[in-house]
């Protein structure tokens, strides 16, 4: 079932899996007001669907250049529509970040700056391996402001992450892999069908699951270790009494797999 969300994205729900897709390849997929609006619907239409995992993707060679600045700064004089563009964007790279279900970033072709900050906001990221990949806000002399200072040190740690802020250049998805923000590389052509297959396999585990153990790791990277650890037992302690521990340990004595709802 495929239908659109707004003309600079399309929304798809294969199974239970909700592909969210960035359309202006003409543009390099880059961020603007449409975009921001069309990421907004197909999380909207995510919810509304409970679909059990999002996928991000681009269109064509590129999965996004970051913001469209062409289109924002035609007025240099007053800077309150890249102001806006800038705030709409952060807002929507949270709402990826919260989002309960896990969010995979397939990574089709070039990310840089804004776009990078979209795979930054994903749980997982499975990357063609000619995709390459950088923050790219420095060529400009700009700052990132969708979460790259924040979230590329957690991710690769401070010094990677200044080398990578600082220079601006892109690497390969296999170095990104290398440093720990890739999660899985392969060909091109078999992306898509790598992506469904991760989303199949996240579809058989608990939705409750998944979202809890999203929010201990998101939670548990602001909190000192003991009291983390404390939060977690915690959480855990809760979850013992969710329909999804009952249908777990039911099929374990059973002998048969769980069938979560």
């Amino acid at each position: 079932m495929t239908d659109t969300t707004a003309p600079a994205t399309s929304y798809e729900l294969r199974g239970s899996a909700a592909w969210i897709r960035l359309t202006r390849p003409e543009k390099m997929n880059a961020i603007d007001a449409d975009v921001v609006a069309g990421l907004n619907a197909g999380l909207d239409r995510a919810l509304s669907d409970q679909a059990r995992t999002v996928v991000l993707t681009g269109t064509g060679r590129v999965f996004c250049a970051g913001a469209d600045l062409k289109a924002a700064l035609r007025g240099l004089d007053d800077l309150s529509a890249i102001e806006q563009l800038l705030a709409g964007a952060n807002a929507v790279i949270r709402r990826l970040a919260a989002h309960p279900a896990p969010v995979i970033a397939a990574v089709n072709g070039l990310t840089i700056a804004g776009g990078l900050e979209l795979v930054l906001a994903c749980d997982l990221v499975v990357a063609a391996e000619d995709a390459p990949m950088g923050d790219g806000h420095a060529t400009y002399g700009v700052l990132p402001g969708g979460g790259a200072s924040v979230r590329l040190p957690q991710r690769i740690g401070a010094a990677r992450a200044k080398e990578l802020l600082f220079t601006g250049t892109p690497v390969s998805a296999a170095e990104m892999h290398r440093l720990g923000l890739v999660n899985r590389v392969v060909p091109a052509d078999q992306l898509e069908t790598a992506v469904d297959e991760l989303c199949a396999t996240l579809a058989t585990r608990s939705r409750q699951m998944l979202a809890a153990a999203k929010d201990l790791v998101e939670d548990g990277l602001g909190r000192p270790v003991e009291e983390a650890l404390d939060h977690e037992l915690a959480v855990l302690l809760r979850h013992l009494h969710s329909t999804d521990v009952a249908e777990g340990l039911a099929a374990f004595s059973e002998g048969r797999r769980p069938v979560f709802a």
